[in-house]
């Protein structure tokens, strides 16, 4: 697994998919390795249909299943978010003792596929599936309740490079362009030279590059900023747990039972690094790119 970068081509034609395994096939002596394909659903809260309750915004979630895990995106627009929180703390302007039951975004990982479904219904959660009103009478989507698919395939490009292109298809048929995406495999980590919006140079060029030469095409990178990042992959037994050692660190420090400079300091040193682009955290973070892009141009 490698570091990632994603883009949306907005206006891609039907036959996109083709033009690009073209591209890749002929100009970068790249290979077919096999399929890309994703689904997604957004599920909207009925909580204001709830007599005595008033919200002015519902929550929403989305989710993303990608092979065998489901990445599910809560958001609560009534909620503030962990970066204001901890900016009221440090201006003094919050509430003494001020700790919110949740933040604006809950990010979450579940397996397996259908999980989710299976347990809103046994507990009845005021939560409704939203489901594109077909036109015609394609059945692939809605039969599995899913608002989209992402449907491509996936490139080598030497030993170092995967190209994942596929083309986003609402259940009723429309096709909505194409999303791109380059992994560089020999960089796991973050802290390789992305910009502070998120981008990398390594990974821009490469998804321009493997674009067909087409007129007027309309093209996005997609980006999230670290602070952004920081705040999707906040967890708040992680926190509470990193402040506890915190505190018994000082306690052990202030007591003088850590006097042996060869060691102390050393025991909390992680050569992994929470948030690393390997394993299901390069795929949470894939996921959340591809939901922010189509919630982004109101797809979802």
């Amino acid at each position: 697994m490698g570091l990632t970068g994603l883009a949306r081509w907005i206006n891609a034609p039907p036959d996109g998919l083709l033009a690009i395994r073209k591209n890749i096939q002929e100009n970068h002596n790249g290979f077919l390795k096999g399929p890309w394909n994703l689904a997604v659903k957004s599920f909207r809260s009925t909580l204001s249909q709830t007599p005595g309750i008033h919200l002015p915004l519902e929550r929403t979630m989305f989710t993303l299943q990608m092979n065998d895990n489901v990445f599910v995106l809560l958001e609560d627009p009534l909620a503030p978010t962990r970066a204001d929180v901890v900016q009221a703390i440090a201006d003094k302007t919050a509430p003494p003792n001020f700790h919110p039951t949740h933040y604006r975004t809950t990010f979450l990982t579940l397996n397996p596929p259908g999980a989710l479904e299976q347990l809103l219904a046994q507990l009845k959660a005021r939560w409704v599936p939203v489901r594109q009103t077909s036109t015609n009478n394609a059945q692939r989507g809605q039969a599995s309740g899913h608002q989209l698919l992402i449907e491509g395939q996936v490139f080598g490009i030497g030993s170092d490079w995967l190209v994942r292109a596929g083309i986003v298809t609402m259940t009723g048929g429309e096709m909505k362009g194409m999303l791109l995406e380059a992994e560089y495999l020999p960089l796991p980590g973050l802290n390789v030279g992305p910009a502070a919006d998120g981008t990398s140079e390594l990974l821009s060029n490469l998804l321009t590059s493997v674009l067909p030469n087409v007129p007027d095409a309309k093209t996005v990178a997609v980006t999230i900023s670290e602070a952004q990042w920081e705040d999707v992959l906040w967890d708040r037994e992680e926190d509470e747990k990193a402040q506890k050692e915190v505190a018994q660190a000082k306690e052990r420090e202030s007591n003088g039972e850590n006097d042996d400079i060869f060691v102390y300091g050393l025991e909390d040193i992680s050569i992994k690094r929470r948030g690393d682009w390997t394993g299901v955290d390069r795929d949470r973070r894939s996921a959340f790119l591809i939901i922010g892009a189509l919630k982004s141009e109101g797809i979802l």
